[in-house]
């Protein structure tokens, strides 16, 4: 891996994009976060409405696909 990496591909070419390796490492922390935090809203508010707790199956679903997508996408796309 370098030691930067290009991270922020919304901002302009170059310098701007570049970070620290280590920030990449940031979307799976965020992942797991969101995925509890989910888990948690959904055992305390909804844990008896079956579709609201299909709605967060399918939420967490997508989050860790989204993420986990991205995170081997910019892995590959650096390597």
């Amino acid at each position: 891996m370098p030691p930067q990496i290009p991270l922020f591909y919304t901002r302009l070419t170059g310098e701007e994009q570049l970070v620290d390796t280590w920030v990449i490492f940031i979307l799976p922390i965020m992942m797991n976060l969101l995925y509890i935090i989910n888990n948690r809203i959904q055992k305390k508010y909804f844990n008896d409405n079956d579709f609201i707790k299909r709605i967060f199956y399918s939420l967490n679903l997508f989050i860790t696909f989204v993420l986990s997508f991205i995170f081997i996408k910019v892995i590959f796309l650096v390597t």
